[in-house]
């Protein structure tokens, strides 16, 4: 298990409320949420160096990868 650290967030008072319906756990909720940014800003730097080294995604790539993310083909082009 991975260690843990105690910190103070402030968030509105709207959005606790909601929160409170959703989870009882309202810290693995936000670390779930803290980890799927980090991994989303991850992604984005390393597309962003990809694209630096080998230059910009055609079409046809952004295509495939879209389909791919949304499971309606393998991600190989045909």
């Amino acid at each position: 298990m991975a260690g843990t650290t105690r910190i103070t967030v402030t968030l509105p008072s709207e959005q606790v409320a909601e929160l409170r319906m959703i989870t009882d756990n309202i810290s693995a909720y936000v670390a779930e949420a803290v980890a799927r940014q980090l991994r989303h800003r991850r992604l984005v730097e390393e597309l962003d160096r990809y694209e630096r080294e080998h230059g910009a995604f055609t079409q046809e790539e952004l295509a495939e990868a879209r389909a791919a993310l949304l499971g309606l083909s393998d991600g190989r082009s045909t």
